[in-house]
């Protein structure tokens, strides 16, 4: 890493971001127009301290199609899950239940606007939810249309949606979910789940790539309260509604794209504002106590630059939409040194590397889904053992735990693996979703089981944050990035 600037510090009350900027500043002198990526970290500490009220506003959103009730168990799993989810929203949350088919409908309330949460109102909620029937088809856009005008009634600052569906958007005709997705961004945060073995793991990380949420799945319908329970105990940690990333390019230099690579992959789209800086600005949504990665790309040309010397590439911020409250960190340059050494030329940043492998994984991940889908085993299972060697190499555990279900694994290592006979399609929706996360630290991503003191296994305790079981000698979780402050 040869940059390396961070600004820390916590006030009490005041949520404190940092930032990160590591990157390989050294390119090739010789070589026209040329790419310089960088990973962006931004931390933000203390923001349950970031004001009064509630700053959740929440819809759930339940698949009630008929194949919800194809087993009876997979709808009385899903109504469970919301009940859980209703239960645990503080008193004053604006909240609503949306009944999704191939059309959308408010099962709570029945006037259709949110009422902010009381125990009588949560008990009206949940007989609500019981009395639902399963019969119709399934048309997302619809759903997060309707969720959509519900929250934008809200004062709250935070806008969330949780999605449950056991199939495809078959109904798209309806509403068109691409059309929705455009006018949904940047309104509400979308999270999305999976049940049963007819959803599509596409879908689902198109929708929450879109609306900077996240896609997982249950295999066992019975775990689905549980994992409702976790999400919104995380979500009701998250009280700084945005932040806005910028980037001001030196003249002769252009910013490609920023996306978010830790601890999920979303998209991130530029405001198109166009201030008198030349900034590109990106807004992130919805944080908490929590650590979140992103890549920068920049491209520059040597043509007429001076060598053998630190150039100034761009200059990365963070900012807080007018109204926020926090205190920022200063902006760190993001620079460039045009050099005629391959030896230092050819150099790569750790934490870049780090995260293009994962992309590495993804892409394997995908061509896997679809030779097999097109009856094509040898080159699924050619696939999968690229994916098997990259989860391997960057220590992605979750991962490895779902290739270990389409593959018998002989040397990780190496890739060597052996498509099992058994496996069902939607292993690989799971693999799909699992895929699309990512973790990153030394404490806890190196490659086997992690060891404590002595090279002993290292226990583990389960994260306050998530709940996803840690290593007891880790500092952050590795799901949710929250930083274990009692810990060694």
């Amino acid at each position: 890493m040869d940059a390396h600037a961070e600004h820390t510090g916590h006030p009490k009350g005041r949520p404190t971001v940092s930032l990160t900027v590591s990157q390989q500043k050294y390119l090739p002198a010789g070589a026209r127009e040329q790419e310089m990526h960088a990973i962006l970290t931004v931390r933000v500490d203390g923001a349950g301290g970031a004001g009064p009220g509630p700053a959740l506003a929440e819809v759930l959103v339940i698949d009630c199609s008929s194949s919800m009730d194809r087993p009876e168990e997979k709808f009385r799993a899903a109504k469970n899950a919301a009940v859980a989810a209703l239960r645990m929203l503080p008193d004053g949350t604006p909240f609503a239940v949306v009944q999704g088919t191939h059309t959308a409908e408010t099962a709570y309330p029945a006037t259709g606007s949110m009422p902010r949460a009381t125990a009588a109102l949560r008990s009206d909620a949940e007989r609500a939810v019981h009395r639902l029937l399963a019969a119709g088809g399934t048309s997302v856009g619809t759903w997060l249309d309707l969720s959509r005008r519900l929250l934008a009634a809200q004062s709250a600052p935070i806008g969330h949606v949780l999605l449950l569906t056991d199939g495809r958007n078959e109904h798209d005709d309806q509403l068109p979910l691409a059309g929705v997705l455009d006018v949904c961004d940047g309104q509400f945060v979308c999270d999305a789940w999976g049940i049963g073995d007819g959803w599509d793991a596409q879908e689902l990380l198109r929708v929450t790539s879109r609306l900077h949420g996240s896609a997982d799945a249950v295999r066992a319908e019975s775990d689905l309260p549980g994992e409702y329970q976790k999400l919104i105990r995380g979500l009701l940690t998250k009280a700084v509604p945005e932040l806005v990333i910028r980037v001001v390019p030196s003249p002769g230099s252009t910013v490609r794209y920023l996306k978010q690579v830790y601890p999920t992959e979303t998209h991130l789209t530029g405001t198109g504002a166009a201030p008198d800086d030349g900034a590109s600005e990106f807004v992130t949504r919805a944080w908490g106590d929590e650590t979140r990665r992103y890549q920068l790309c920049l491209s520059t040309d040597p043509a007429g630059r001076p060598r053998r010397e630190d150039l100034q590439l761009a200059v990365v911020g963070v900012d807080l939409p007018d109204g926020g409250e926090a205190l920022l960190p200063p902006p760190q340059p993001c620079v460039v040194h045009w050099t005629d050494d391959p030896v230092l030329s050819q150099r790569t940043d750790d934490q870049v590397l780090h995260f293009r492998l994962y992309q590495e994984l993804g892409r394997a991940v995908a061509g896997a889904s679809d030779a097999y889908r097109h009856d094509d085993p040898d080159l699924a299972e050619r696939h999968l053992g690229r994916a098997v060697a990259l989860a391997h190499s960057v220590g992605a555990r979750q991962q490895l735990a779902q290739l270990e279900r389409l593959v018998e694994i002989h040397d990780a290592a190496a890739g060597r693996v052996r498509l099992r006979p058994d496996l069902l399609p939607v292993d690989f929706q799971h693999l799909i979703t699992a895929s699309s996360r990512s973790t990153y630290g030394p404490e806890l991503d190196g490659p086997g089981a992690a060891t404590g003191p002595g090279g002993q296994p290292d226990a583990t305790a389960p994260c306050p944050a998530c709940g996803e079981q840690t290593p007891a000698s880790a500092k952050f979780c590795p799901l949710c990035g929250h930083r274990f402050e009692a810990r060694p």
